[in-house]
């Protein structure tokens, strides 16, 4: 095994936890983490050895991501998702609503805007410098500042409310 691969192989904890902090799914996050390694396998060339991989990595993890939820929107926009044609003709519509209605509820009480999940993420549990982490997210440093206290504030006030 290379040297590339093995680093690759030592980085996969710390990726998948990145991709869990995107997603908020485990399955997504494997998913992710795999189109990230076959990206980054295609594009080794890329990489300057020498520098660092968790950096590089972890940005192909997040465009990724990115390319998914723009993927997503295209395909809510273009079709109607499969649960809502079994309720034709039936009283089972309520029963939707009530689920779409907790999904809300749900996805509202446990997660953060994407650009603080990813700041919190890169910063306080991937272990990142914030200048590493601005560069990555290609900010401002006061701009990853700002996220990263908003995003802590926001942490706090749902731990309190739970």
């Amino acid at each position: 095994m290379q040297a590339f691969e093995r680093e690759l192989l030592t980085l996969l904890p710390r990726l998948r936890r990145f991709a869990r902090a995107l997603a908020r799914d485990i399955a997504d996050a494997d998913d992710l983490v795999q189109r990230a390694l076959e990206r980054a396998l295609r594009a080794r060339d890329q990489w300057t050895p020498g520098t660092r991989m968790d950096s590089w990595m972890m940005k192909i993890v997040r465009n990724s991501w990115i390319d998914e939820m723009r993927s997503r929107a295209r395909r809510a926009r273009t079709f109607v998702p499969e649960e809502e044609g079994t309720a034709v003709g039936s009283d089972a519509h309520r029963e939707i609503e009530i689920r779409a209605e907790m999904h809300d509820v749900d996805r509202a009480m446990n997660s953060l805007p994407a650009e603080q999940r990813e700041a919190i993420a890169l910063v306080l549990i991937e272990g990142l410098a914030y200048r590493e982490a601005a560069e990555l997210l290609e900010i401002p440093m006061g701009t990853l500042t700002s996220r990263l206290t908003r995003g802590r504030q926001a942490l706090a006030q749902m731990l309190e409310a739970a």
